[in-house]
């Protein structure tokens, strides 16, 4: 298992109060973060064990549903919807991100 799977778990437990906070005002802006946030640890656990091209292509995946969380966020404190992000969520958030470079970039 990767090291960072469950820093992956703790960010969305921790993402939970904020995403309530974003379907409040915006529903689909909402939807669009669980779904991103989900994906980030769907694509990790599978590409832990897939081999190859599969696991490179997971891991993309991954990487990708992790920026495009950080952007929901990124947009509702834009909106109004939210005040800044919570630092350490914030910090989590970017070590995710930088692992799956990492990840990508050594595929």
């Amino acid at each position: 298992m990767l090291r960072i799977y469950p820093i992956i778990l703790e960010v969305l437990k921790k993402l939970q109060p904020v995403l309530r906070r974003i379907e409040l005002k915006d529903k689909d802006l909402g939807r669009q973060l669980r779904r991103c946030s989900a994906s980030v640890a769907l694509n990790v656990a599978e590409g832990m064990y897939s081999r190859g091209r599969n696991r490179s292509a997971r891991y993309h995946s991954a990487l990708g549903s992790a920026r495009e969380t950080l952007a929901c966020l990124e947009v509702a404190e834009a909106f109004g919807y939210l005040g800044a992000l919570d630092e350490e969520l914030n910090e989590q958030l970017k070590r995710v991100v930088g692992t799956l470079v990492k990840l990508v970039g050594a595929a």
